[in-house]
């Protein structure tokens, strides 16, 4: 496993300025050029995504490869980016979370932080236990579809 990379699970409360602190494993995880920031947005799931600032710097790069002139990709490119915003940590380590993030994900005080390697996810804890129970439910042909497709990439 890469110190490089976000992976655990954290469990935190959002404070009444909508701030939730950054688990410290997280931030010695950023790459020195994020310079102390990630960028947050929607996530495609109930949540919300956070990303390193080098690693939305990436996605960016994959967005101008979209063609604005066609209605599929001009949509695609403007979901990805229109609730995207950079936060600093504070020194203490907390990022203040823009409310319609907060309200996308059904956040009003507690939540759960994910790592998944190159991305961490935010979750209100009830909301992520209904995914757990539905929605995330994997079976031995998920598992092996799963595991065929990082055999072939």
């Amino acid at each position: 496993m890469g110190t490089k990379t976000f992976t655990g699970e954290f469990r935190y409360s959002i404070d009444s300025k909508g701030r939730v602190n950054i688990p410290a494993k997280f931030r010695k995880a950023l790459p020195e050029t994020s310079e102390d920031t990630f960028v947050v947005t929607r996530g495609l799931d109930e949540n919300i995504i956070a990303y390193s600032l080098d690693k939305w710097q990436q996605i960016e790069e994959e967005l101008l490869k979209l063609s604005s002139r066609l209605p599929g990709h001009r949509a695609y490119k403007r979901q990805a980016t229109r609730f995207a915003s950079p936060l600093k940590f504070d020194s203490q380590g907390r990022v203040a979370i823009p409310a319609n993030l907060l309200q996308h994900a059904g956040i009003e005080k507690d939540v759960v932080i994910i790592g998944m390697i190159d991305e961490i996810e935010i979750w209100d804890p009830e909301i992520l236990k209904r995914y757990e129970e539905t929605v995330f439910q994997l079976d031995a042909e998920d598992i092996e579809a799963i595991d065929n497709y990082t055999r072939s990439s």
